[in-house]
């Protein structure tokens, strides 16, 4: 566990004039274990899931107490923002958080 990520949330923030723009909260940062989409049979039967067919990375993290991630969260770390599509604890224990999550590309806020 050695990539730092921060957690985010995309909540609307009013500027002086009283427009409305969606604004970064960071709502934790955390170390965590990456793994990058590759060709063995555990990411075979990721992908085989239709429903997570667009994964692009899987973050392993310490579950944060009072703190739900879902699907509405985003992951940024150096090699850019990653939009969560599954978030579970690992094997029911309350220990680890798996996230499965696909890779922004371009100017998505």
């Amino acid at each position: 566990m050695s990539t730092p990520i921060n957690i985010i949330s995309t909540d609307p923030i009013k500027d002086a004039e009283g427009f409305v723009t969606k604004g970064d909260n960071i709502i934790a940062s955390v170390k965590a274990y990456k793994e990058v989409r590759n060709t063995t049979a555990k990411w075979e039967r990721i992908i085989g899931n239709a429903a997570f067919s667009s994964v692009t990375a899987m973050f392993r993290f310490r579950k944060i107490p009072g703190l739900t991630v879902t699907t509405s969260h985003f992951i940024s770390e150096a090699d850019g923002r990653y939009n969560i599509i599954n978030a579970e604890d690992v094997r029911g224990r309350g220990m680890y958080i798996e996230v499965l999550a696909e890779k922004l590309e371009g100017t998505v806020r």
